[in-house]
């Protein structure tokens, strides 16, 4: 008998100005285990969601299980034991979403022989999740670009961030506040002006460049933002004065993570540091909060096959 594990890493999307554009993967990572029982399905859940997420068919990885099976004719096994160790947490600009259905796809596609390349993994992906940015970068690790022809999803990645050899690193602090991926969604304007849409086109590709040299001082310069920050922060209190807080606290940039309401500033030392200027920034606006330190990760999601576990 056989066990299937799926790594898959948490992600920070759009990067300030790269609205849906842009992507990377972070050190932490949510771990699925698969192994058949002959009859009945059961989830077991620790560490994120362990109290709040459905243990049934509703699941997300579950549902994304059946997507696979559905497309590919795949049989699915008559029972099932899946084992989630969340580290990711929900609801933060994270890609807990993202991690959940490349989970529940990974591990189908490898039951089933793998059947679909990571391309139609992320293509699947997208149906199911409504965006690309999360998952590309889930998939590929490190630095990933993502753009759409009209007729197909393009993604580029650009591999690990290095500054002067070593990975780049991040400080994440998420406020105990809800923020639903719908309402920061419906902040935004659905017009905006066209000096606005410029503005991040050059901030977007300078970003990039920033990025791919490691060079921290053009990443300070240009990690700003004028399609969805200026809405997105007034949902969040004490968001924007964490991101001042990151700066004067010695990180070179900062922006929300994806929608938010997680804030994440980059840097190479004392990320903990930090960390701690934003959090003392949401304890004044009467928020608890907590901190991760990560480094981006260069690996993207990964399967493992046990065979013979008895």
């Amino acid at each position: 008998m056989s066990e299937i594990i799926v790594h898959v890493p948490a992600t920070t999307a759009n990067l300030g100005p790269g609205f849906d554009c842009l992507a990377m993967a972070l050190d932490l990572w949510n771990e699925v285990s698969f192994s058949a029982t002959g009859t009945g399905t059961s989830i077991v859940i620790n560490g994120y969601g362990a109290d709040t997420l459905p243990r049934d068919g509703s699941n997300l990885i579950a549902q994304s299980m059946q997507r696979l099976f559905h497309l590919t004719g795949c049989q699915p096994p008559a029972g099932l034991s899946i084992h989630c160790e969340n580290q990711i947490p929900l609801g933060s600009g994270l890609g807990s979403s993202a991690a959940a259905v490349l989970a529940g796809i990974l591990g189908a596609n490898e039951m089933c022989g793998e059947p679909l390349s990571n391309e139609h993994v992320l293509q699947l992906a997208v149906e199911i999740e409504g965006h690309p940015d999360n998952a590309a970068a889930a998939i590929h690790g490190g630095l990933v670009v993502i753009g759409h022809t009209g007729s197909r999803l393009v993604t580029y990645p650009l591999g690990m961030v290095r500054v002067g050899g070593e990975p780049l690193q991040t400080a994440v602090v998420l406020p105990d506040i809800q923020l639903s991926t719908h309402d920061a969604r419906a902040a935004l304007p659905g017009q905006v002006p066209l000096t606005d849409a410029v503005f991040n086109i050059g901030m977007t590709a300078l970003v990039v460049q920033a990025l791919k040299d490691g060079d921290l001082a053009l990443l300070g310069e240009v990690m700003q933002d004028r399609l969805h920050q200026p809405y997105r922060l007034m949902l969040i209190p004490g968001a924007e004065q964490a991101i001042t807080a990151a700066r004067k606290g010695g990180a070179a940039a900062a922006a929300l993570s994806g929608a938010g309401p997680a804030v994440i500033a980059f840097g190479l030392e004392d990320m903990q540091a930090v960390a701690d200027a934003m959090c003392a920034e949401f304890t004044r606006a009467g928020l608890k909060s907590q901190s991760f330190c990560l480094s981006v990760s260069e690996a993207g999601a990964w399967v493992e096959r046990i065979d013979d576990i008895y």
